[in-house]
């Protein structure tokens, strides 16, 4: 696989997977449904937690393949969003600037709006990078 298909990093996965019983690498490789039953689970009890401590190399390569390259970085919005979600940064990194400035005021929309950039972050950047 060449460099412009490697869409996220398996060192980005890891690092979301210390936190990974709330479900952040989950989302993070674009698997939105187990990632919200690893976050109200404790990532399975924990056992799933650990299990996917093997799975991530699996999950970068599906996620390679399935999300588009492009000018907007993956790995830069992911970080964005979950350190600064709330904020709306990365929506302004995306390009998003009303809904940028709607985060900021609202505190993520009251945090509907970051739940919701969970889910679909991947597909918006892949949306805009199709688009370019």
């Amino acid at each position: 696989m060449n460099a412009s298909n490697d869409t996220h990093r398996k060192t980005i996965g890891y690092i979301l997977w210390i936190f990974g019983f709330t479900g952040s690498h989950r989302f993070y490789y674009g698997r939105p449904v187990t990632g919200t039953i690893w976050f109200f689970t404790l990532g399975l009890l924990f056992i799933g937690w650990i299990i996917d401590l093997f799975l991530i190399p699996s999950m970068d390569r599906q996620a390679d393949l399935r999300f588009r390259g492009g000018p907007v970085d993956y790995n830069i919005a992911w970080i964005l969003l979950t350190f600064l979600g709330l904020f709306g940064v990365h929506r302004f990194y995306m390009g998003k600037w009303f809904t940028g400035i709607l985060y900021l005021v609202s505190g993520g929309i009251f945090g509907i709006g970051y739940l919701y950039d969970l889910w679909t972050l991947n597909d918006q950047i892949s949306i805009i990078n199709g688009s370019s």
